[in-house]
Protein backbone atom coordinates (compact mmCIF):
# COMPACT_ATOMS: atom_id res chain seq x y z
CA UNK A 1 0.00 0.00 0.00
CA UNK A 2 0.85 3.68 -0.97
CA UNK A 3 1.10 5.64 2.37
CA UNK A 4 -0.07 9.27 1.66
CA UNK A 5 2.15 12.31 2.14
CA UNK A 6 5.34 10.11 1.35
CA UNK A 7 8.38 12.52 1.21
CA UNK A 8 8.91 14.22 -1.95
CA UNK A 9 5.54 14.09 -2.73
CA UNK A 10 5.01 17.55 -4.45
CA UNK A 11 1.91 20.13 -3.79
CA UNK A 12 -1.02 20.54 -5.75
CA UNK A 13 0.06 23.34 -8.16
CA UNK A 14 -1.84 26.26 -9.19
CA UNK A 15 -4.89 25.09 -10.83
CA UNK A 16 -5.31 25.17 -14.95
CA UNK A 17 -8.93 27.09 -16.06
CA UNK A 18 -11.39 24.86 -17.34
CA UNK A 19 -13.20 26.47 -19.81
CA UNK A 20 -16.47 24.05 -20.54
CA UNK A 21 -17.37 25.80 -23.75
CA UNK A 22 -14.57 24.14 -25.23
CA UNK A 23 -15.92 20.42 -24.63
CA UNK A 24 -19.24 20.88 -25.73
CA UNK A 25 -20.35 22.34 -21.93
CA UNK A 26 -19.30 19.29 -20.05
CA UNK A 27 -18.31 20.40 -16.56
CA UNK A 28 -15.05 18.25 -14.94
CA UNK A 29 -15.99 16.38 -11.37
CA UNK A 30 -12.77 17.73 -9.87
CA UNK A 31 -10.72 20.82 -11.21
CA UNK A 32 -7.43 19.84 -13.06
CA UNK A 33 -4.48 20.25 -11.57
CA UNK A 34 -0.99 20.03 -13.11
CA UNK A 35 0.76 16.87 -11.98
CA UNK A 36 -2.27 14.77 -11.25
CA UNK A 37 -3.71 12.75 -14.36
CA UNK A 38 -7.56 11.84 -14.68
CA UNK A 39 -7.28 8.26 -14.73
CA UNK A 40 -9.80 5.33 -16.09
CA UNK A 41 -9.92 1.37 -16.24
CA UNK A 42 -12.56 0.39 -19.19
CA UNK A 43 -12.49 -2.56 -21.21
CA UNK A 44 -13.01 -0.54 -25.09
CA UNK A 45 -15.60 -1.43 -27.67
CA UNK A 46 -15.28 -1.76 -31.50
CA UNK A 47 -18.03 -0.75 -32.68
CA UNK A 48 -19.34 -2.40 -36.06
CA UNK A 49 -20.82 -0.62 -39.11
CA UNK A 50 -24.25 -2.02 -37.89
CA UNK A 51 -23.70 -1.23 -34.45
CA UNK A 52 -23.38 2.63 -35.72
CA UNK A 53 -26.30 2.04 -37.98
CA UNK A 54 -28.62 1.06 -34.66
CA UNK A 55 -27.03 4.12 -33.01
CA UNK A 56 -28.00 6.39 -35.79
CA UNK A 57 -31.77 5.36 -34.96
CA UNK A 58 -31.49 5.09 -31.44
CA UNK A 59 -29.92 8.94 -31.22
CA UNK A 60 -32.62 10.18 -33.67
CA UNK A 61 -35.81 9.13 -31.92
CA UNK A 62 -34.22 10.18 -28.90
CA UNK A 63 -33.85 13.50 -30.18
CA UNK A 64 -37.31 14.13 -30.79
CA UNK A 65 -37.41 14.32 -26.61
CA UNK A 66 -33.97 15.94 -26.06
CA UNK A 67 -32.70 18.15 -29.23
CA UNK A 68 -29.19 18.59 -27.85
CA UNK A 69 -28.57 14.40 -27.61
CA UNK A 70 -25.37 14.15 -29.06
CA UNK A 71 -23.93 10.61 -30.14
CA UNK A 72 -20.94 8.80 -28.62
CA UNK A 73 -17.50 8.90 -30.89
CA UNK A 74 -15.93 5.98 -28.85
CA UNK A 75 -17.67 3.12 -26.31
CA UNK A 76 -16.02 1.41 -23.80
CA UNK A 77 -17.37 0.06 -20.62
CA UNK A 78 -16.70 0.85 -17.03
CA UNK A 79 -14.35 -0.88 -14.83
CA UNK A 80 -13.31 1.84 -12.56
CA UNK A 81 -14.74 5.48 -12.01
CA UNK A 82 -12.70 8.52 -12.89
CA UNK A 83 -10.06 9.17 -10.39
CA UNK A 84 -6.73 11.37 -9.83
CA UNK A 85 -3.33 9.64 -9.77
CA UNK A 86 -0.29 11.76 -9.11
CA UNK A 87 1.91 11.45 -12.22
CA UNK A 88 4.91 9.50 -10.40
CA UNK A 89 2.72 6.55 -9.32
CA UNK A 90 0.98 6.25 -13.40
CA UNK A 91 3.93 3.32 -13.65
CA UNK A 92 3.19 1.50 -10.31
CA UNK A 93 -0.14 1.81 -10.58
CA UNK A 94 -0.27 0.31 -14.69
CA UNK A 95 2.47 -2.57 -13.28
CA UNK A 96 -0.01 -3.51 -10.34
CA UNK A 97 -2.98 -3.51 -12.39
CA UNK A 98 -1.09 -5.79 -14.94
CA UNK A 99 0.00 -8.17 -12.81
CA UNK A 100 -3.45 -8.69 -11.43
CA UNK A 101 -5.18 -8.47 -15.12
CA UNK A 102 -2.82 -11.50 -16.19
CA UNK A 103 -4.74 -14.77 -15.29
CA UNK A 104 -7.71 -13.03 -16.96
CA UNK A 105 -9.59 -14.86 -19.89
CA UNK A 106 -11.28 -13.37 -22.65
CA UNK A 107 -15.25 -13.71 -22.55
CA UNK A 108 -18.71 -12.39 -23.90
CA UNK A 109 -21.61 -9.95 -22.33
CA UNK A 110 -24.83 -9.57 -23.86
CA UNK A 111 -25.25 -5.31 -23.59
CA UNK A 112 -29.08 -4.80 -24.61
CA UNK A 113 -30.78 -3.32 -22.32
CA UNK A 114 -31.52 0.47 -22.64
CA UNK A 115 -31.05 2.50 -19.83
CA UNK A 116 -30.69 6.49 -18.67
CA UNK A 117 -27.84 7.27 -16.81
CA UNK A 118 -26.83 10.51 -15.16
CA UNK A 119 -23.31 11.23 -13.19
CA UNK A 120 -22.90 12.22 -9.73
CA UNK A 121 -23.72 15.56 -9.99
CA UNK A 122 -26.40 15.43 -12.51
CA UNK A 123 -24.28 17.94 -14.94
CA UNK A 124 -24.69 14.99 -17.57
CA UNK A 125 -27.49 12.60 -19.19
CA UNK A 126 -26.64 9.50 -21.15
CA UNK A 127 -28.27 6.25 -23.03
CA UNK A 128 -26.15 3.35 -22.48
CA UNK A 129 -27.36 0.03 -23.37
CA UNK A 130 -27.06 -2.21 -20.15
CA UNK A 131 -25.41 -5.65 -19.57
CA UNK A 132 -27.86 -8.38 -19.33
CA UNK A 133 -24.99 -11.46 -19.63
CA UNK A 134 -21.88 -11.48 -18.35
CA UNK A 135 -21.55 -9.92 -15.42
CA UNK A 136 -20.07 -12.09 -12.97
CA UNK A 137 -17.08 -11.69 -15.29
CA UNK A 138 -17.17 -8.22 -14.81
CA UNK A 139 -17.23 -8.00 -11.19
CA UNK A 140 -14.22 -10.11 -11.14
CA UNK A 141 -12.55 -7.71 -12.76
CA UNK A 142 -13.90 -4.92 -11.49
CA UNK A 143 -12.56 -6.77 -7.61
CA UNK A 144 -9.59 -6.79 -8.95
CA UNK A 145 -9.00 -3.15 -9.90
CA UNK A 146 -10.55 -2.12 -7.00
CA UNK A 147 -7.47 -3.60 -5.34
CA UNK A 148 -4.82 -1.59 -7.55
CA UNK A 149 -6.95 1.78 -6.57
CA UNK A 150 -6.86 0.70 -2.54
CA UNK A 151 -3.14 0.35 -3.03
CA UNK A 152 -3.14 4.22 -4.09
CA UNK A 153 -5.71 4.75 -1.88
CA UNK A 154 -8.13 5.89 -4.65
CA UNK A 155 -11.86 5.40 -4.69
CA UNK A 156 -13.82 1.98 -5.52
CA UNK A 157 -15.60 0.97 -8.29
CA UNK A 158 -19.45 1.52 -7.49
CA UNK A 159 -21.53 -0.99 -5.14
CA UNK A 160 -24.01 -2.90 -7.41
CA UNK A 161 -22.84 -1.36 -10.41
CA UNK A 162 -24.90 -1.25 -13.47
CA UNK A 163 -22.69 -2.12 -16.20
CA UNK A 164 -23.39 -0.50 -19.26
CA UNK A 165 -21.95 0.78 -22.83
CA UNK A 166 -23.08 4.84 -23.52
CA UNK A 167 -24.24 5.96 -26.65
CA UNK A 168 -25.31 9.02 -26.21
CA UNK A 169 -25.39 11.85 -23.99
CA UNK A 170 -26.26 15.88 -22.99
CA UNK A 171 -26.17 18.57 -20.64
CA UNK A 172 -28.00 18.52 -17.70
CA UNK A 173 -30.04 16.08 -16.44
CA UNK A 174 -32.56 15.50 -19.22
CA UNK A 175 -33.50 11.73 -17.18
CA UNK A 176 -37.24 12.97 -16.86
CA UNK A 177 -37.41 13.49 -20.94
CA UNK A 178 -35.74 10.44 -21.59
CA UNK A 179 -37.38 7.61 -18.94
CA UNK A 180 -40.67 6.46 -19.46
CA UNK A 181 -42.39 7.08 -23.12
CA UNK A 182 -39.27 7.62 -24.94
CA UNK A 183 -37.21 4.43 -23.49
CA UNK A 184 -39.89 2.32 -24.34
CA UNK A 185 -39.27 3.17 -27.91
CA UNK A 186 -35.91 2.74 -28.10
CA UNK A 187 -35.68 -0.70 -26.64
CA UNK A 188 -38.71 -1.30 -29.07
CA UNK A 189 -35.42 -0.17 -31.70
CA UNK A 190 -33.03 -2.62 -29.91
CA UNK A 191 -35.49 -5.56 -29.77
CA UNK A 192 -36.48 -5.02 -33.29
CA UNK A 193 -33.28 -4.27 -34.83
CA UNK A 194 -31.70 -6.96 -37.98
CA UNK A 195 -29.50 -9.37 -35.94
CA UNK A 196 -29.25 -7.13 -32.90
CA UNK A 197 -29.35 -10.65 -31.00
CA UNK A 198 -25.29 -11.19 -32.37
CA UNK A 199 -24.53 -7.46 -32.53
CA UNK A 200 -25.12 -6.62 -29.14
CA UNK A 201 -23.16 -9.96 -28.21
CA UNK A 202 -19.87 -8.03 -27.38
CA UNK A 203 -16.37 -9.69 -27.36
CA UNK A 204 -14.32 -8.83 -24.70
CA UNK A 205 -10.26 -9.49 -25.47
CA UNK A 206 -8.46 -6.68 -23.63
CA UNK A 207 -8.65 -4.07 -20.65
CA UNK A 208 -7.65 -0.58 -21.24
CA UNK A 209 -6.05 1.86 -18.61
CA UNK A 210 -6.39 6.02 -19.94
CA UNK A 211 -4.06 8.13 -17.68
CA UNK A 212 -3.99 11.92 -19.16
CA UNK A 213 -3.24 11.37 -22.44
CA UNK A 214 -1.28 7.75 -21.98
CA UNK A 215 -2.71 4.78 -23.08
CA UNK A 216 -1.91 1.13 -21.51
CA UNK A 217 -3.41 -1.98 -23.21
CA UNK A 218 -3.42 -5.47 -20.89
CA UNK A 219 -4.54 -7.92 -22.85
CA UNK A 220 -6.51 -10.98 -21.61
CA UNK A 221 -5.88 -14.74 -22.36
Amino acid sequence: PVPAGLPGDAEPEEAVSDDSSRHGGRVRGFPHERGSWATHVYLPCRAQEEFLELLELLAARARTYVSSLAAMEEFHLSLSQCVVLRHHWIDPFVRSLKERLAPFHRFFCVADQVKVYTNENKTRTFIGLEVSAGHFQLLELVSEVDRVLKEFDLPTFYKDPSFHISLAWCVGDMSGRLEGQCLRELQDIVDGFEDSALLLRVQWDQVRCKSGNKYFSFPLR
